[in-house]
């Protein structure tokens, strides 16, 4: 990284760490609604960190070269658990770490190039069960699920930017992946951090926006074989390219 674009990670990972030991504080409030949301679909599994910050941030250095910040759902089972506590470290997130590794002409590692963020940091084994805890938490849980989602969203846009801005090396540019999209959808959950996120994005740097399916359940590489091979003609980065760009336009309506 450049050194502005290392002062505006830095920003970031402080701004971050500070509102999740915020939200944080709502834990008790928050475990007897995360146990209850999954009782009816999830084996019992130890639960273990109600609001979870992405420790992998704090082993990125300035020597570290990112090209890519990855946006999943919330932290599930495997991302909670005390001996993690990193985004997409389950099924999902070895299924991406394949996919790039098996993919060398994108140039991309997906555990050293990449920065991942949620559109929250609440805690649920299944992103679903989001909706029951809105549904079922007081007042102060609903105003966190309304309020991780717009500052979560606002923090992500501004580091990007600013990574943008800050590059010196306009063939690595920066891309910002949105992967998961069922909930930013009619009535879902992630409305709020669609909408914050579009409204804090410049003309320009929107651009470098990109909406996939999910890494779970191989939803993303299905869909992305589906349409490389409707489009024969494309190469790998240029199907990315049409294909995120297809799906944002899909989700943020202009």
């Amino acid at each position: 990284m450049t050194q502005n674009q290392w002062n505006a990670f830095c920003n970031f990972k402080e701004q971050m760490k500070s509102l999740c030991d915020e939200w944080g504080l709502l834990k008790d409030k928050l475990y007897p609604l995360q146990k209850a949301a999954s009782k009816k679909d999830t084996p019992e599994y130890p639960l273990q960190t109600a609001v979870v910050y992405n420790q992998a941030y704090d082993s990125i250095t300035i020597n570290d070269d990112i090209r890519l910040i990855v946006i999943g759902d919330n932290p599930g089972k495997d991302e909670q658990l005390e001996k993690n506590r990193r985004y997409l470290v389950g099924q999902s997130g070895k299924i991406a770490d394949g996919f790039f590794h098996r993919k060398p002409e994108l140039n991309i590692d997906f555990r050293k190039n990449t920065i991942i963020v949620n559109k929250t940091p609440v805690h649920t084994a299944k992103t679903a069960h989001l909706k029951y805890l809105s549904k079922n938490g007081d007042e102060q849980i609903q105003k966190l699920l309304l309020e991780s989602q717009i500052q979560m969203a606002q923090l992500t846009a501004t580091l990007h930017q600013q990574l943008l801005s800050g590059t010196d090396c306009p063939q690595n540019t920066p891309q910002l992946w949105l992967v998961g999209y069922a909930e930013l959808k009619g009535k879902g959950i992630f409305l709020p951090y669609r909408d914050a996120l579009k409204n804090s994005y410049s003309t320009e740097a929107w651009d470098n926006v990109f909406v996939y399916q999910h890494f779970s359940m191989n939803r993303f590489l299905i869909d992305l074989r589906s349409y490389c091979a409707q489009n024969p003609q494309l190469t790998l980065s240029q199907a990315l390219y049409a294909l995120g760009h297809l799906h944002r336009d899909e989700i943020f309506i202009v």
